[in-house]
């Protein structure tokens, strides 16, 4: 009865042991999910999750804050991610707030990072849907890699060709290296466009120094760049130059037309400036006309002081007489 007994009592206290045992791991696994408190339900979505699960820490500036609840593939492409988070812990979570997916150490598990952000938003609430930022993940790293070093590859085996055919003399830069003769005209060349950019430099500075000494004030070439009236009546006496320039070309050519008229026997100058015989003509008849008039005159004062034509001159000297003295009054 009494081993009995014994057993019975062993087999109480292990009973009672392992029950407390599994209520105490139920209650730390419990607080660890938070399943015994407020909590927060907010989402974020990802394209790549990088191998994260259920029940993977949340972290809120280094600080677990939470539990990924669910993951929940839409599309090849969309994948959401829904997080619990604890009640006490999420009034300081803001709806800026980007999520991230890293590793708890080298080689930890998956943990969902939330970083906030400066700027004043107002606190999430219950399904609220924070953006995210996908890192580069090892495997693009890796990829990466790969083809940047098969590109190296194939770049170093370019380079081969290109310098074996260098050294071999084959091609423009091949040439210049191995032909010492254009080389040396190469470096006359470039001497000579050395010593012509020195000219061009002391001409610059010689016309630099000619505009330099242009007194705006007094030189004239200074007042026509200051004074635009003086300017416009440069411009315009160019203007009535070139109009004087015409005007005279055509008199010329009404010259040489006349001229050339003259020379071939055109017109009565022709005459005067060759006939000899019309020019003593010409003199003859002025000479008469002269002693005509001469005679004329002779014969007019005569009839003056004849007796018949005498009365008739007085009247007109009277006549012209009273004329001057009223013109006179």
């Amino acid at each position: 009865m009494k081993k009995a007994a014994s057993q019975k009592l062993k087999l109480g206290v292990f009973v009672v042991v392992g029950t407390l045992l599994l209520v105490v791991a139920l209650y730390a696994i419990g607080n660890r999910q938070n399943l015994f408190g407020t909590n927060v339900r907010i989402m974020t979505q990802f394209t790549n999750v990088n191998g994260l699960e259920t029940g993977n820490n949340v972290r809120y500036s280094g600080v677990n804050v939470g539990t990924v609840n669910k993951i929940i593939m839409l599309e090849d492409s969309q994948i959401i991610v829904e997080m619990l988070i604890k009640g006490n812990i999420a009034k300081h979570i803001k709806k800026d707030a980007v999520a991230t997916i890293g590793t708890d150490g080298l080689v930890g598990n998956m943990i969902v990072n939330i970083i906030p952000r400066e700027n004043k938003k107002p606190v999430v609430i219950s399904g609220d849907t924070i953006k995210s930022y996908s890192k580069i993940g090892t495997d693009d790293m890796l990829t990466t890699l790969n083809v940047t070093n098969e590109n190296a590859a194939l770049l170093t085996a370019d380079l081969l060709k290109i310098t074996t055919k260098i050294t071999q003399g084959n091609g423009t830069i091949g040439l210049l290296i191995n032909d010492s003769i254009m080389a040396q005209d190469l470096k006359q060349t470039i001497y000579q466009l050395k010593n012509a950019s020195a000219g061009a430099s002391q001409t610059i500075a010689e016309i630099k120094n000619i505009v330099s000494s242009i007194n705006q004030n007094e030189s004239v070439i200074g007042i026509l760049l200051k004074d635009s009236i003086s300017a416009q009546k440069v411009k315009t006496v160019i203007n009535n130059l070139e109009q004087s320039s015409i005007n005279i070309e055509q008199l010329t050519k009404n010259l040489n037309s006349t001229v050339s008229n003259i020379k071939e026997g055109k017109g009565a100058l022709h005459y005067l400036a060759t006939d000899s015989i019309l020019v003593k003509n010409i003199d003859s008849t002025m000479n008469n006309i002269k002693e005509s008039t001469h005679r004329f005159n002779e014969n007019m004062e005569a009839l003056k002081h004849n007796f018949l034509f005498r009365g008739y001159f007085k009247k007109l000297e009277k006549e012209k007489s009273v004329k001057n003295n009223s013109n006179e009054n």
